[in-house]
């Protein structure tokens, strides 16, 4: 521990030296990774070349795979790289730079969700309004909000722990930094700044929540009232596919960001960052691609393109 007057300027990530076995931790964690990159950059590839996924839905799904991508590359490649060379200190200054990246992005999925959800919303329950409420206009005006929206907050979280003095231990139990870890390093009071962080974090999970439950209830209803036993069947499968992988984002990431920092663990907040990042990164490019019709129909082109199906 330092005196008082001095303050830590780089800190150690000792959550993957924790693990019983870090070579296995980390070898999963590369699986999912690669699937995860592999899934994300064909999905983004086809998007941007098939002229029949220029759709509203696709652009949508293509801002989530950009999301995803990088997401697990701001992770991942640094912890492998700590791991091989057995270094893993990190800057006070790469530090904030991590935790605004991936807040950035983990608020920016949080509404990007929601936006999808209320998409399919549009296009099931008021298709004959769907171009009009859907137009390019529109989509442009919800991304660009869903980016602004989680770089001020992610701003705000970077801008108040860099000046933070660290005279508690520089130790952080995780792979990554993040600021409610740093909050607790801390030996200035933070409880004004953790009320108005706990708000924003209430209402950027409140608000997609509602969102995502409310139109994939308006979705159920309205295709069971079509009296279509297949088609009923498979909206479930897929709304409840969907919900699967939300719920694991969202419940692991309100453990994580909703915790007192009192009673925060970075220990239980590193296996939580794997459903919020690697988790459905990996899957979200089969849950959105592999029942679309349009992306596999895409993906046969693809292949037709460069020889690898007669």
């Amino acid at each position: 521990m330092r005196e008082e007057n001095t303050s830590w300027t780089e800190f150690v990530l000792v959550g993957l030296q924790q693990q019983k076995s870090p070579t296995i931790f980390l070898g999963v964690d590369l699986f999912m990774f690669v699937i995860a990159l592999l899934g994300n950059s064909l999905l983004l590839f086809l998007i941007k070349k098939d002229s029949v996924l220029q759709t509203p839905m696709y652009f949508f799904l293509s801002q989530l795979a950009f999301m995803d991508l990088c997401q697990v590359l701001a992770v991942v490649p640094q912890m492998t790289v700590n791991f091989v060379t057995q270094k893993y200190t990190i800057s006070l200054y790469g530090c904030v730079v991590q935790i605004f990246v991936t807040l950035v992005l983990g608020g920016a999925e949080c509404f990007i969700l929601a936006t999808m959800s209320y998409d399919r919303y549009v296009a099931i329950c008021r298709p004959l309004q769907y171009p009009i409420l859907m137009r390019r206009k529109i989509c442009y005006i919800l991304s660009v909000g869903v980016w602004v929206w989680s770089s001020v907050q992610a701003l705000c979280c970077a801008v108040y722990v860099l000046p933070l003095p660290y005279c508690k231990s520089n130790v952080i139990n995780h792979i990554a930094c993040e600021y409610i870890a740093l909050m607790q390093l801390s030996c200035s009071d933070t409880s004004a700044f953790e009320k108005a962080t706990y708000l924003g974090d209430f209402l950027a999970f409140l608000l997609p929540i509602t969102v995502i439950l409310a139109s994939y209830i308006a979705i159920l209803l309205q295709v069971l009232r079509a009296h279509s036993s297949e088609r009923s069947y498979k909206a479930l499968s897929t709304c409840l596919s969907h919900l699967f992988v939300v719920g694991l984002f969202y419940g692991a990431s309100i453990l994580t960001y909703m915790t007192p920092v009192s009673s925060y663990s970075a220990q239980k907040a590193m296996i939580n960052s794997v459903f919020t990042t690697l988790f459905p990164a990996m899957m979200n490019p089969f849950i959105y691609s592999l029942r679309n019709q349009d992306v596999l129909g895409a993906l046969r082109k693809l292949f037709v393109k460069y020889g690898l199906q007669k």
